[in-house]
């Protein structure tokens, strides 16, 4: 029993070390609103996965195999991933032409007032856009998943519980790591990081735009 719950923590492990966008996201976050808003970005990314594995266990190469999915697929996560390179892009902008007046203090105060919900999708709609996970799930981990339980509802169970676990686990991890970053090393970080994270969003809209056109166009 406890076996199969650690193959789950182990999993979502391998999945979460990929430095991907959630990552990307999450540390941002963490250097520019503090630990508490990371620390939501990652949570609803481990519900995104955890849906992906879900998902895995009833088959996700099968589901990938419907046309209208993929377009689904491919015009949603195109559109996140173009806005947060928008949005990184934008925040990196008004930090280069305006430094002094992005004190910590301020960050943390507009950090504050940040709804939970909204950090919580955030991390939700990155987690199923991410093109690193789809192709994860759906060409390695439903194997692994499927050959990691006896296929009971029980054993699933257990396995998705530790899937779970472990990346909630990542998730605090990187939060507290980013916040801490954030108040030791001060706010001209957040200003590359800002640039950084746009450079990588903008990479992967490319990606999933261009895979998208040459696979169903």
């Amino acid at each position: 029993m406890f076996a199969v719950v650690l193959k789950g923590f182990l999993l979502s492990l391998s999945l979460c070390l990929d430095l991907g966008m959630v990552n990307t996201a999450l540390i941002n976050t963490g250097l520019r609103a503090g630990t508490r808003p990371a620390f939501l970005v990652g949570l609803g990314s481990c519900f995104g996965d955890l849906f992906y594995a879900v998902l895995s266990l009833c088959g996700l190469a099968l589901l990938f195999s419907y046309t209208p999915v993929r377009w689904v697929l491919w015009l949603g996560g195109g559109v996140l991933l173009l806005w947060l390179t928008w949005r990184m892009g934008r925040a990196a902008w008004l930090a280069a032409r305006q430094p002094a007046a992005s004190s910590i203090e301020e960050a943390a105060a507009a950090g504050a007032a940040w709804s939970a919900r909204s950090e919580l999708l955030r991390g939700l709609g990155m987690a199923l856009a991410s093109p690193t996970s789809l192709l994860w799930f759906a060409a390695v981990g439903g194997a692994i998943i499927a050959h990691s339980t006896d296929g009971s509802a029980w054993m699933n169970g257990l396995f998705l519980a530790g899937f779970f676990i472990g990346g909630l686990a990542w998730s605090s991890f990187l939060a507290v790591l980013a916040g801490r970053g954030r108040q030791l090393l001060g706010q001209r970080l957040v200003l590359y990081c800002n640039a950084a994270s746009a450079v990588l969003f903008g990479y992967f809209a490319v990606s999933v735009i261009a895979d998208g056109y040459h696979t169903l166009l």
